[in-house]
């Protein structure tokens, strides 16, 4: 379908595709909105994924769990998550990216808010295993999503910004858990409000998610073109009305066929070389992304500082998050994602082992915010990365796999960690974090693509 009306628009015969028409397209407002509307659910995600190990000192008090029993709550959603990101994100390619944000959200806020009632500690492992499920795709399809409707040369700028909203929830879960966990209002135990917060916050995004539209990429894979056309002249429109000029879409991009690529196209060529950097990438990082948050309350407990005092400190820590993320947004559209991922892990194994062999009140917050800072630098270049490595029609399976793989290591992370803490310190468990960013930075200067720059149906 031509559109002449449109400034840009090439005298062709030939309809440019969907991608080339969004890649050619400026910044408008309808692209900030649905970054700030994925971010906002990303923002549930974050606060999801700290929040048992932000209060696991509360519950182990709580429930007086031993051991295994505190492992297994620290797992349970994470194991949640493993399912939910290989099911969910195969679901986003079959059935469209905005039906799968709309199950994913209410699957959580409901066993979210069910978490906040338990009376024992295996209900409570239950509803977070079911939460898990529901969350544990949010990323992949955050990324997926914004991938899919982004113009090239902004793609990673405002994913950045999507997570530095999302990043908020780490600040918060640690301030809200150090506010409330000390408290009893209305005579209930204060970390059950944390959990209702969850359900709350993510039954509002819900709502406000209806309004954004299907992925016009998604939908051209589908055959479904006269739709996806429909909503690319929307962006065009409201580009046009902005006063912008939109440039020739790029003749290279064509349309591509209606096609649903199997799974087993992730480890054929041209994808068998990203697909094994990727997969053995997103199993390393867990240890210096959730590895952080799982045992620093504990690590900080076991160097002898109280409860109230380590919630403290890592709240403090946590500010790094959102910082961080703001720091990589004019840095990720100028220097190679793989450049990037490679070196913010080097700086995570060194601020981990910083952190782990602190014995002083500032050096702990210190090493923990600058911790926190390049974890985030790190976690935008990563999810930029994975998103722009696979094209529309299996961009939601293959990333939802990625993040599965993340999900199933990082549910085993309590039973690796815990027992070098237990029986060796802080300092030895940061050392094993450090290890695994040292792998991750081989394994992708080997292995690793360039991406920055590129169309994400063409990199």
């Amino acid at each position: 379908m031509q559109h002449p009306e449109l400034p840009g628009q090439p005298n062709t015969t030939a309809a440019p595709s969907i991608s080339a028409r969004l890649d050619r397209l400026p910044v408008t407002r309808l692209h900030w909105v649905a970054t700030g509307v994925i971010g906002l659910g990303l923002f549930f995600d974050a606060y999801e994924n700290f929040l048992a190990g932000t209060i696991s000192v509360v519950l182990k008090n709580q429930f007086d769990l031993g051991g295994d029993q505190l492992k297994w709550l620290l797992a349970s959603a994470f194991i949640g998550q493993f399912l939910g990101a290989i099911l969910m994100g195969r679901f986003a390619d079959r059935v469209g990216r905005r039906s799968a944000f709309m199950v994913n959200l209410l699957f959580y806020s409901t066993f979210s808010l069910l978490g906040a009632f338990s009376p024992n500690a295996t209900f409570l492992v239950v509803t977070r295993f079911f939460a898990g499920i529901g969350i544990g795709a949010e990323y992949a399809l955050g990324d997926s999503y914004l991938s899919d409707i982004l113009p090239k040369n902004a793609r990673g700028r405002l994913i950045s910004w999507a997570y530095t909203v999302s990043f908020l929830g780490v600040p918060a879960v640690g301030f809200l858990a150090r506010w409330l966990t000390p408290l009893q209002p209305l005579g209930i135990d204060g970390w059950r409000y944390l959990f209702v917060i969850g359900s709350i916050g993510s039954v509002v995004v819900w709502f406000v998610r209806r309004g954004l539209p299907e992925s016009p990429r998604w939908l051209e894979t589908q055959g479904r073109t006269a739709e996806a056309d429909a909503i690319t002249t929307r962006f065009e429109q409201q580009a046009i009305a902005e006063g912008h000029q939109l440039a020739d879409p790029d003749p290279a991009l064509k349309p591509p066929r209606a096609q649903q690529i199997s799974i087993r196209s992730l480890f054929r060529p041209p994808y068998t070389r990203r697909s094994v950097m990727l997969w053995l990438m997103s199993a390393l990082e867990v240890f210096g992304y959730y590895g952080f948050g799982t045992v620093a309350p504990l690590a900080l407990v076991a160097k002898g500082y109280s409860v109230t005092s380590s919630l403290l400190f890592v709240a403090l820590s946590y500010l790094g998050y959102p910082l961080g993320s703001i720091l990589a947004v004019p840095i990720v559209e100028r220097v190679e994602r793989k450049v990037l991922v490679v070196s913010t892990a080097g700086l995570m194994a060194v601020f981990g082992l910083w952190f782990g062999l602190a014995d002083g009140r500032t050096q702990i917050i210190l090493a923990g915010f600058l911790y926190s800072v390049a974890s985030n630098l790190f976690s935008n270049a990563y999810h930029v990365y994975l998103a722009d490595s696979y094209p529309t029609a299996i961009r939601g399976t293959a990333a939802g796999i990625a993040y599965s793989l993340s999900k199933l290591v990082t549910a085993f992370l309590p039973f690796i960690l815990l027992p070098v803490l237990d029986n060796h310190g802080s300092g030895p468990v940061f050392a094993v974090v450090a290890a695994a960013m040292v792998l991750l930075m081989i394994e992708v200067s080997v292995l690793g693509h360039r991406s920055t720059g590129r169309s994400a149906d063409a990199v």
